[in-house]
């Protein structure tokens, strides 16, 4: 898969790898992303589903552009991308499957030196809120909305996620080795979902000298999905 990001600044992480590992889509169906920046998560997800029809939300034009020429370069003409703020989605049409990597780092933190960084990773107030609302609404009945975030904001995010109309339905966290804290989870919801909520065994990213696990492996350089 040709990817580009830009040389300095916010870069990808294994984050948008996970999250697309984490949506549930099928051939045909559809995916919503917000902040998508350049593309990656619905570029991991294009190289896992065939026949995928998806749509990146991302304020900054120069990412958006960078993400349509990502988009051209691997072929994947279901793949578009649009330059809005989450709070002002337009009218895209419904869904089958939302998501989003959204900028959980409180405003008050010590601010990046670089623009797009900060614009990437501070959020306001009520951050989860707005961006599970906004996501939520453009998600036809039993669509599904997936956020990666930190363990620490689980709770805040879960509430987001019930009073957006998507129950939380499973938690998967996500260990950075064997027997230590997970900093990152996945959390699931369905709109209009009823189901019992699920904490999920989890996944070991790291072993012991730093390398991926074998599970980590097959998901980040083999595209294997992440089941909720």
């Amino acid at each position: 898969m040709h990817y580009a990001q830009p040389r300095q600044g916010f870069r990808s992480g294994i984050e948008p790898v996970l999250l697309a590992a984490s949506v549930p889509v099928r051939p045909g169906e559809s995916v919503l992303e917000g902040g998508t920046g350049a593309g990656a998560t619905l570029l991991c997800l294009a190289a896992r589903v065939a026949d995928l029809h998806a749509v990146g939300v991302e304020r900054d034009p120069k990412l958006v552009s960078l993400a349509r020429r990502n988009a051209a370069a691997n072929g994947w003409p279901g793949l578009s991308f649009i330059m809005a703020d989450i709070a002002a989605l337009p009218d895209t049409g419904a869904f089958d499957h939302g998501c989003a990597n959204p900028p959980y780092h409180p405003a008050a933190g010590t601010a990046s030196p670089d623009a797009a960084r900060q614009a990437a990773k501070r959020g306001q107030a009520g951050v989860f809120q707005l961006w599970a609302t906004a996501l939520a609404k453009r998600l036809r009945p039993r669509g599904t909305l997936t956020f990666i975030l930190p363990a620490a904001m689980l709770p805040a995010c879960a509430e987001a996620f019930a009073s957006a109309g998507c129950p939380p339905t499973a938690m998967l966290p996500l260990w950075p080795k064997a027997g230590r804290k997970a900093k990152l989870v996945l959390l699931r919801g369905v709109k209009g979902g009823k189901a019992a909520f699920r904490v999920l065994p989890g996944l070991v990213l790291h072993d012991a000298e730093g390398g991926f696990t074998q599970e980590a492996e097959a998901i980040v350089r083999h595209g294997q999905a992440l089941a909720l």
